[in-house]
């Protein structure tokens, strides 16, 4: 008898493909159909709703009724902290066809981790800023500088509404792609928002693919000094 977690619970749910996939296609943070999942991971809607029931049986989904369709969505910020995680330390996907390659280039370039920005521009703007000491590393959380409180309050970041959040305030979040660590927490989503508000940024329907802007491009070399074309 132990009376550890029960992790071998949480590791069969996670390895069946098609459930897996499922919860790849929920780290972009939104509420999804059964159908729309079930595209997602190229299977039957019904299938797709067989798993998600398991998935919300174990409180890693969460769903929500409205009129007659029922949406589904990661059940919280430390779900899809382990996900990313674990696809950090999983073997990278085998690619077949040039469709495939190009998809997985855009997902790493930049994509969504459940409410925050992810991929190689996210790390080389949690690095620019580190560089631009405006944050600083301390253990696993990311603090904010008084330099930096001054670039947050210039860039449009309300700092004091994102730290009543309920939430983790700025950790360090492990990139799956990167294999370091870029912004998570409410700051990451708080930035998020942000660049979505200024339109540097643009999400994709059904994926967690982000795609720079012109003006992201322009904005990201002026407040960061990054290069954000590739």
């Amino acid at each position: 008898m132990t009376i550890n977690p029960n992790i071998s619970a949480l590791t069969s749910l996670l390895s069946e493909k098609s459930r897996a996939t499922i919860l790849a296609g929920l780290m972009d943070g939104k509420f999804h159909t059964a159908s729309e999942l079930a595209y997602m991971a190229g299977i039957k809607p019904q299938t797709a709703s067989f798993h998600l029931a398991k998935l919300v049986e174990n409180n890693i989904v969460i769903s929500e009724n409205n009129g007659r369709f029922r949406y589904f969505q990661l059940a919280n910020q430390e779900v899809a902290n382990t996900l990313e995680i674990l696809m950090a330390i999983s073997p990278p996907p085998e690619i077949r066809s040039l469709k495939q390659s190009s998809q997985l280039k855009k997902l790493e370039n930049a994509r969504t981790c459940y409410d925050h920005l992810a991929g190689r521009i996210s790390v080389k703007l949690t690095n620019a800023m580190h560089n631009l000491e405006y944050i600083e590393r301390k253990d696993k959380n990311f603090i904010v500088t008084p330099k930096g409180e001054i670039f947050f309050k210039n860039l449009g970041v309300d700092l004091l509404a994102l730290s009543k959040k309920r939430r983790s305030f700025s950790h360090a979040c492990l990139d799956w792609s990167e294999r370091t660590h870029h912004i998570g927490g409410a700051l990451g989503n708080g930035l998020f928002e942000r660049y979505m508000e200024l339109k540097w940024i643009e999400s994709k329907a059904n994926s967690r693919e982000i795609t720079i802007t012109p003006l992201g491009k322009e904005g990201f070399k002026n407040y960061f000094g990054i290069d954000a074309t590739n």
